[in-house]
């Protein structure tokens, strides 16, 4: 099954060489609106079709399931660094982890939101973050980047990519939001696109994000361009659901590795 998990799983041409992927819906034990590969362990699942889609996650990534660290997202511009898995129930509260350890893989889970990896493989640091709106707006990208170089990371060495996130043709919002952006920036305006409804707009956060990461003057960002609202045979998507009535929805997760 971990093959079949691999075939699945998309890579970034920025992280050849770093163990990576960008998981999708394909390869796990779930069901229903789940189906079938479910890493989000804050979903209504059965608890144990997650562990075992997280540890067949594990096994591809070459690191054990208990070194398999994703925390408790809470769409904030917080990353921490870490350097053993903690103890169970007690994850951390925060959008980015940053690792040096051999042997730890760190992910995040998303649907909808951006899911992000980072490496600076001369340094041998690697980094995994959540940026929803709140997370691109306040800094995440930054925050990662800066919890990296206390690692002993370059920026200027350091590759990201952005996997699977809700396309600006996908992700409509209304005025409150866009008032929320400009009055931060003005120039954030160029992330909205008039919608066909009245006073309504599209967003594009992938274009925030890869923004941020261009101020953040990395080495090298990689935008997959895959939109998890229309593509549903691989994706999961929060707005779909949304949209549909549906109960719940299944998380993606994006990983990368320092194996032993």
């Amino acid at each position: 099954m971990t093959e079949k998990i691999l075939r699945a799983a998309i890579r970034a041409t920025v992280l050849d060489g770093v163990t990576h992927a960008f998981f999708t819906r394909q390869g796990g034990v779930s069901e229903g609106v789940y189906a079938t590969l479910n890493g989000g362990v804050g979903s209504s699942d059965d608890p144990a079709a997650v562990a075992e889609n997280r540890a067949r996650m594990a096994r591809a990534l070459g690191v054990a399931p208990e070194n398999f660290l994703v925390p408790y997202q809470i769409h904030s511009a917080d990353a921490l660094a870490v350097s053993a898995p903690w103890p169970e129930g007690e994850r951390p509260r925060c959008d980015g982890l940053v690792t040096a350890t051999p042997g730890l893989a760190l992910g995040v889970t998303g649907a909808d939101c951006g899911v992000l990896l980072f490496a600076d493989k001369r340094a041998g640091v690697i980094g995994a973050a959540h940026s929803g709106w709140k997370g691109a707006l306040t800094g995440m990208v930054e925050a990662l980047v800066a919890a990296m170089e206390a690692l002993g990371a370059r920026r200027g060495n350091i590759a990201a990519a952005l996997g699977p996130t809700i396309a600006q043709q996908s992700y409509e919002v209304g005025p409150e939001f866009f008032a929320r952006f400009e009055a931060e920036d003005a120039g954030f305006a160029r992330f909205f696109a008039p919608s066909a409804k009245p006073d309504h707009f599209l967003f594009d956060l992938p274009g925030l994000i890869e923004m941020r990461a261009e101020r953040a003057r990395i080495g090298a960002f990689e935008n997959l361009r895959l939109d998890t609202y229309s593509d549903e045979a691989r994706f999961y998507s929060y707005r779909r659901k949304t949209h549909r009535g549906e109960p719940d929805y299944g998380r993606l997760i994006a990983a990368i590795a320092l194996p032993e």
